[in-house]
């Protein structure tokens, strides 16, 4: 079997474990293609934070307590910054993970596309899935908020690490996604997929940036594997994140119904053929799409393959 995950952020990145561990009991394949709408330069570095939360977590480099960034990380090099009061002053950079960044960033000028950099640097974290870019071109979500009476469009990174996205937001814009084109090797993966899972990761800037991609939508609903989503809302409420604020800039009500019909049934030209909700959630409904109520929690590695072998059935 092949399967082939959209995912994004940390929730993303947990749920990877999982369809790894069931992938491994059953001798199936998995790609994961990835979101990129949160990369950003800072300080002349490439930082893509989701596929970096991916690696890490797969290779066994993130800080469990964090929930991103290296495990025993310092910050030499940040107060160094902050000495020479260098902006932004509001996001760091850990000393190990600039490692990572310089690396990329010398072979993204060498003319390198980002689908093989992260090929490279997968060699070292050996993550047990095939790792994905949604695309090679630049792809950033920002968002559109009122700042001192101002309405301007930020970089998404400063609407989450520095406004804690409590700044009023009109949208978000997927910039550079009209002309995106599907990362290296992204089209053959669905092509042959046999199970499409769309991970409980942030639907709005996590999964959405993903299918901002054209052809990369196109191939995910017109194929022919079925396609299971996983309710990041258990009990009216985000896993983790911010996924509530975001549902709101977009008029979405934060319930595993709600993220469901955003997404929408495949049948009716969205994206879901099936879609696993909390138990606590077992009422919830989506036309046109069959949704089954099972335990949701992330607890740990197994309960996460549980939740794969779930959708499997479903499938």
């Amino acid at each position: 079997m092949r399967i082939v995950v959209l995912a994004g952020g940390i929730g993303g990145a947990r749920f990877l474990t999982g369809v790894r561990a069931y992938a491994r009991q059953n001798g199936a394949e998995v790609t994961a293609i990835v979101n990129v709408g949160d990369d950003v330069i800072m300080h002349g570095l490439r930082i893509c934070p989701d596929l970096d939360s991916v690696m890490y977590t797969l290779g066994g480099g993130a800080d469990p307590e964090r929930g991103w960034g290296r495990v025993g990380e310092t910050w030499t090099v940040k107060e160094e910054l902050a000495a020479y009061q260098a902006e932004p002053t509001w996001f760091g950079l850990g000393d190990k993970d600039i490692a990572t960044h310089l690396v990329r960033t010398t072979m993204l000028n060498a003319g390198y596309p980002l689908s093989a950099v992260t090929e490279a640097l997968c060699a070292r974290w050996q993550p047990g899935v095939r790792m994905l870019p949604a695309t090679d071109d630049r792809l950033e979500t920002h968002a559109v908020v009122t700042l001192d009476g101002t309405q301007r469009a930020i970089h998404f990174q400063e609407w989450w690490v520095r406004h804690r996205g409590g700044v009023p937001t009109e949208r978000f814009v997927f910039v550079g996604a009209e002309s995106a084109k599907p990362a290296a090797g992204v089209l053959d993966a669905l092509a042959s997929a046999d199970l499409v899972l769309v991970a409980p990761s942030n639907p709005v800037v996590s999964i959405a940036p993903i299918l901002a991609v054209g052809a990369l939508r196109e191939a995910v609903t017109t194929g022919t594997a079925p396609v299971i989503g996983f309710s990041p809302i258990i009990g009216g409420a985000p896993v983790r994140g911010m996924a509530d604020k975001c549902l709101a800039v977009v008029g979405v009500e934060c319930s595993a119904a709600g993220v469901g019909g955003l997404y929408g049934a495949r049948s009716a030209g969205g994206l879901l053929d099936g879609w696993l909700v909390d138990s606590t959630d077992s009422t919830a409904e989506v036309p046109d799409v069959r949704v089954r109520a099972i335990p949701l929690w992330m607890s740990d590695e197994d309960a996460t393959a549980e939740m794969v072998r779930a959708a499997v059935e479903l499938a």
